[in-house]
């Protein structure tokens, strides 16, 4: 995984950047999770994406000014050839299921696999389950993704709500400070009791933790 730096007197100066793609089944709330990571802003109607869409959000972290390019994949089959060109520079990859829906996180081991065999070998991956708000109707136990994550290789499995801004900054703050940690110095994780968040470590045991 590479790291660019830029100029500490330059005006969009930053000390990581980290290009980062979310894939997952349609209408599974990929572009209102990008939203509101972004701003902060829930809508409930949007387009299907129409091949990739990107957006650019820049945080500080432990410290450090981190700029992530989040790129927003269509998840129709049709889209297909055009997505999986854009995996290969991938940092890391947010696969994202709607926790109402089975089908879209049976989809979840077709998603990993496409991420590993068109991306970077080093790829980071983060499981998202969305819609969390939707709890009445939940299809997809928490534990279950916990599992499919811990067998696939995944950081951590997440439940989030785009619509309650509910875990959103989470992931995208875990999926940082991961790869900062492979790129830089040490970065320190804070363990904490999350029932919302699981960490796989590297012999894959799960522990939970809040970000601060």
């Amino acid at each position: 995984v590479s790291m660019q730096s830029a100029c500490s007197d330059s005006e969009d100066s930053f000390d990581f950047l980290f290009k980062i793609i979310l894939v997952g089944d349609s209408d599974v709330g990929k572009t209102c999770l990008v939203q509101s990571f972004k701003s902060g802003v829930f809508m409930e109607k949007q387009q299907n994406t129409i091949g990739v869409d990107f957006t650019v959000q820049t945080m500080d972290i432990d410290g450090k000014k981190v700029k992530m390019q989040v790129w927003d994949t269509a998840g129709q089959e049709r889209f297909r050839t055009i997505t999986q060109s854009y995996y290969r520079s991938a940092h890391g990859a947010v696969v994202a299921y709607d926790i109402s829906r089975r089908g879209t996180f049976e989809s979840v081991p077709h998603w990993i696999r496409e991420v590993q065999q068109y991306g970077a070998a080093s790829v980071v991956l983060v499981l998202v389950g969305n819609k969390s708000d939707l709890h009445l109707q939940r299809q997809v136990l928490f534990e279950d993704a916990c599992t499919l994550a811990e067998h696939n290789g995944v950081l951590a499995a997440l439940e989030t709500s785009a619509m309650e801004a509910q875990n959103v900054e989470a992931a995208f703050v875990l999926m940082a400070r991961e790869l900062m940690a492979r790129n830089g110095p040490s970065v320190a994780e804070e363990a904490s009791s999350n029932s919302n968040i699981f960490f796989m470590s590297e012999i894959f045991h799960l522990t939970s933790f809040q970000l601060s």
